[in-house]
């Protein structure tokens, strides 16, 4: 028995070292600086064994060889729903259980880092799957990006945050449901409790939701007030789901710190989210599929009818607060649409304002900002986590380049290296 032990012990050791980071280096044949938009030639990046890049320069050698692709920071995106899965919408979810949740969630994180994902912001799981999902990256048991996840979303009773496909005698009420000021402090200290790092709520009504209105307000201001403090001083940053007017700047008067899908922002929402400092988060590619594909993956009519009310406009919307210089980070809803496709919403970005530079900054120095991890993620400089990715071409000429990811990093190990097999 005691030599069955030292074996396994052995063996466990041997499998925790296999997983440390060996100490390295990638020569890029180019190297975007996301920050002045300037493109390097021949930088070698140099990481240590905690993974963290310790120097960057066109001098040395290389443990990873990439003279012929482009290098960016690993990617990041602020919305997402991990566990979701986008041929599961409307009733069909409802035959989805937890443990089948989280699972699905592990599919999705590997899918997402491989696509060049290497940080993203879960706003919304049912039963803390997304907690169980972070924690197992964390722990090295599962392959997949940094994450920062909010447990089940807060909402009011019958709201979009609420579970309302169920009729009455079923007493359904979704676990993040709370109505009034000091009902939603409570709940916003419950999802802390367990383990949510950010906190979501929905403002408004939505589009993927039975019986409201998109742009409804929900939340209201005093209530919205009340959970911003609480989230803040117990150190978490709130994101508000919200589509209409009125909940977009109640949202962003109560110190909301970012504002998801902001569909029918106005001039006057625009200038609050400037004056405060609001971070706007636009998902303008899911407009393309729920309207292709919507019915196909169960989606009820009345979800497709109100995309087909507010879709242009949130993209008009989006143009108008990237001209009129508001905060904007790249979220994209992930989960409605299939997971690792994040990079299709790039080039809506460009097509609706921005340059190929904006929509990779709002992915990268952007993103890290609002999650509060600029000295961490969202560049490749000293002291960062060596997460970077590489594709052909050039990405600020050619924005798709960035849907066909050929090389992935997270932390000084290489996720795939597609360059290897020529």
């Amino acid at each position: 028995m005691k030599s069955k032990l030292a074996a396994l012990l052995l063996l466990l050791v041997a499998c925790a070292a296999s997983a440390e980071v060996t100490p390295g280096s990638v020569r890029c044949g180019r190297l975007l600086d996301v920050r002045t938009g300037r493109v390097l030639t021949n930088q070698v990046i140099s990481f240590d064994s905690s993974g963290v890049i310790i120097s960057i320069g066109p001098a040395g050698t290389a443990t990873i060889d990439l003279p012929n692709a482009t290098c960016l920071p690993g990617l990041i995106d602020v919305h997402t729903h991990i566990t979701g899965d986008a041929t599961m919408h409307g009733y069909r979810a409802l035959g989805i259980s937890i443990p089948r949740e989280t699972t699905i969630g592990v599919k999705n994180a590997r899918i997402t880092l491989r696509a060049g994902f290497t940080t993203l912001r879960n706003v919304g799981a049912e039963g803390f799957t997304d907690v169980a999902v972070r924690d197992a990256i964390n722990a090295g048991d599962i392959e997949g990006p940094r994450m920062l996840v909010s447990g089940p979303a807060l909402g009011i009773t019958g709201g979009h945050c609420d579970d309302d496909l169920l009729p009455f005698e079923y007493h359904r009420t979704a676990e993040g449901v709370a109505d009034g000021p000091w009902a939603a402090r409570q709940k916003v200290r419950e999802v802390i409790k367990y383990g949510a790092d950010v906190i979501k709520i929905c403002a408004s009504g939505g589009v993927l939701s039975k019986g409201d209105e998109a742009a409804a307000p929900q939340y209201t201001l005093e209530e919205m007030q009340a959970i911003a403090a609480e989230a803040h001083k117990l150190g978490r940053k709130v994101a508000a789901h919200a589509h209409g007017g009125e909940s977009i700047k109640d949202a962003i008067r109560a110190g909301i710190d970012s504002i998801e899908h902001s569909s029918l922002i106005d001039d006057e929402g625009i200038r609050l989210a400037k004056q405060h400092g609001t971070y706007l988060v636009f998902d303008i590619y899911n407009d393309d599929y729920i309207l292709a594909m919507g019915e196909k993956s169960g989606m009820l009519p009345e979800s497709i009818a109100k995309e087909k009310q507010i879709g242009r406009l949130q993209r008009e919307n989006f143009r108008r607060a990237f001209q009129a210089g508001a905060k904007m980070a790249f979220g994209t809803d992930a989960g409605v649409y299939p997971h690792g496709d994040n990079a299709k919403q790039f080039a809506k970005m460009v097509e609706w304002g921005m340059k190929p530079l904006d929509a990779i900054q709002a992915a990268t120095i952007n993103a890290a900002d609002l999650l509060g991890w600029s000295d961490k993620v969202g560049a490749l400089e000293k002291g960062h986590f060596a997460d970077l990715i590489a594709v052909e071409g050039d990405p600020l000429a050619d924005v798709k380049v960035l849907e066909n990811v050929r090389f992935v990093m997270k932390g000084g190990a290489v996720v795939r290296n597609d360059f290897a097999r020529h």
